[in-house]
């Protein structure tokens, strides 16, 4: 039996447009490479590192719950 537990998603993007903030500056902020930067921007990743969480956040001036939520199933499903 497998459950659906929802899913984390990263709003980084998001959070980037709305702050006017280049793929650029962050990357050169937080003392990334831009490719990093744009697997957290495009939420494709597997395993958060929070030492990279750490680096935007403070880079951004931002805390994790502005560009990163929880998202419950509305319904939990069984799958067999």
């Amino acid at each position: 039996m497998v459950y659906d537990y929802g899913t984390i998603r990263i709003y980084l993007r998001d959070y980037m447009k709305r702050h006017n903030v280049s793929i650029n500056k962050l990357a050169h902020a937080s003392e990334m490479e831009r490719s990093q930067l744009k697997r957290y921007m495009d939420n494709d990743i597997q395993r958060v590192d929070i030492g990279v969480l750490s680096r935007i956040c403070y880079s951004l001036g931002c805390r994790l719950e502005d560009i990163m939520k929880y998202e419950p199933k509305s319904e939990v499903q069984v799958k067999e």
